[in-house]
């Protein structure tokens, strides 16, 4: 699955930000490449203050993006290509300038009170607990030693300093309502029934156009306890207790009413491996759960022989289908992370050799780094503007985009771009391309068993078998050369030219019998 975030991916119009019609226009590309969906970071109505992930109306497309005319267009064409479409469904919260917020807040009896999470504040004025959001420089807090209770410190002007907490006080209503993000984002209250019914049917909605799934923003969060007494507990952890897998379960059943493969993947922001898998239930709650750990892991060979242990053991067949990701819209870009194009290289090929389902965002396949951006350029509130650069599509001056786009473009962006790498047989991209087509043509590779082999020390290995059909992949995380068992095998696709059982520094390789 090909992650797009369209602001950032190709631009039809010449306004500096991309739009679906710009998505259509490069569907070749993606075809070319040998991708096999595509999920569209959210292109629903919204104010912008998330950059889309504050959604004031779920059911049309931002004139920014286009119309719903371009996204059945786009939709239509994709599958004419064999690509499926997933959109990015916010479920968790709003946008304040949502009818159903407008509605909430309007008055303390509004019927449409209780769809989101309104409490009274503390005797002392403070917000109803210490649930703290994110994008927000936290308040400063402190224990009491005799209590044990949280107490919010003064800032430096004498008063309660209020900034970082998740909640907003409302002077109409005189009321707090909860927002785990931006105070522009105020929480959905999925106790409700009503509420669940509404999201429901904006699932229906896009099912009925022939969207082929769903990426479920920070769903783990939905199925928070919001009873008369808040507990205190880490915001991360909001919303994983019991309640959350019987909503999935209900999603679960809407999405498999369906005729034809529909699906969702959540994304389930919990770094315990353990935990994540949790979401898949007994086959019932999500069809793939994201497994964030490996965002978060060195590049060194015992880390990541871990992270495929963790999965192995967590996410077998009977469990689920495991996710792998590098990269995204939230997170530094891998290229930055690992620090050399030779580890670039070679996490390719581990990303696209494990089992399970590997997610590629946008410009990965470009190498493509973090762009600079200087402060009068920022507007994401968090921080986030770098991996969000516009991608390269040719040599230009403007890289296919026009005289202003949205954002600086990433270092480098003439060598990497699109254009530029095509011509190279040698590049990144030709990698990339390559390991997908190894990947389509092995059954082993799409959805043979795994098991990790011995290897020297720096060095990842494991096999990867469907039948007679065998593979197996050796990925050398350090700077030295290593001596492989390599008799009886041929090397299929690597980082490489020539690889002859020497596992060169940060070579990576395919061999097949």
């Amino acid at each position: 699955m090909y992650q797009i975030y369209p602001r950032s991916f190709a631009d039809a119009d010449g306004d500096g930000v991309g739009d679906l019609e710009g998505v259509r226009r490069r569907l070749d590309h993606l075809q070319w490449l040998g991708v096999d969906a595509i999920w569209l970071s959210p292109i629903f109505r919204s104010p912008m203050a998330d950059f889309g992930y504050d959604v004031s109306d779920y059911t049309d497309v931002d004139p920014v993006f286009g119309t719903l005319d371009d996204l059945d267009r786009l939709v239509a064409d994709a599958h004419e290509r064999g690509i499926r479409v997933v959109l990015d469904w916010v479920p968790n919260h709003t946008s304040d300038q949502h009818p159903w917020f407008v509605e909430s807040r309007s008055s303390r009896d509004s019927p449409k009170r209780d769809w989101y999470v309104w409490r009274d504040g503390r005797p002392d004025g403070g917000p109803p607990n210490d649930w703290a959001a994110n994008f927000v420089e936290p308040a400063r807090w402190e224990r009491d030693p005799a209590s044990g209770e949280l107490r919010r410190l003064p800032d430096e002007t004498g008063t309660v300093d209020h900034r970082g907490t998740a909640w907003t006080f409302d002077e109409a209503t005189g009321q707090w309502y909860l927002h785990l993000f931006l105070p522009e984002q105020p929480d959905l209250d999925w106790c409700n029934p009503e509420v669940e019914a509404a999201m429901h049917d904006v699932l229906r909605f896009w099912l009925d156009r022939g969207v082929d799934g769903f990426r479920a923003d920070v769903v783990h969060m939905i199925g928070k306890h919001v009873g008369d007494e808040l507990p205190t507990m880490l915001q991360s952890r909001v919303g994983t207790g019991d309640k959350v897998h019987d909503i999935l379960r209900q999603i679960r059943l809407l999405l498999d009413g369906y005729e034809g493969d529909r699906m969702m993947v959540g994304e389930v922001f919990l770094l315990d491996p353990a935990e994540m898998a949790r979401f898949y239930g007994d086959n019932d709650e999500l069809h793939l759960s994201f497994n964030f750990a490996p965002l978060f892991t060195r590049w060194r060979a015992d880390r990541w022989r871990q992270r495929v242990s963790e999965a192995e053991t967590l996410v077998t067949p009977e469990v689920g289908w495991p996710t792998w990701v590098l990269s995204n819209h939230d997170t530094v870009r891998h290229a930055d992370r690992y620090g050399t194009e030779g580890r670039a290289r070679a996490a390719a090929v581990l990303l696209l050799t494990l089992r399970g389902t590997p997610f590629l965002y946008a410009g990965e396949e470009l190498g493509l780094r973090d762009g600079l951006i200087p402060p009068e350029r920022v507007v994401d509130p968090g921080g986030r503007d770098g991996c969000r650069a516009p991608i390269p599509w040719t040599r230009a001056d403007d890289h296919g985009w026009g005289p202003d786009p949205w954002l600086p473009f990433p270092p480098d962006a003439t060598a990497r771009s699109l254009e530029a790498q095509r011509e190279d047989p040698t590049s990144i991209l030709h990698l990339y391309r390559d390991l997908l087509a190894a990947r389509r043509a092995s059954p082993a590779l799409q959805v043979g068993d795994l098991t990790l082999l011995d290897a020297p020390d720096g060095v990842l290995a494991w096999e990867r078998r469907w039948g007679d059909d065998v593979r197996r992949v050796y990925v050398s995380f350090t700077a030295e050369e290593h001596e492989v068992d390599a008799a009886g095998w041929t090397a299929e696709v690597g980082t490489h030219q020539g690889f002859a059982g020497t596992l060169r520094p940060d070579e990576a390789v395919i061999l097949r019998r």
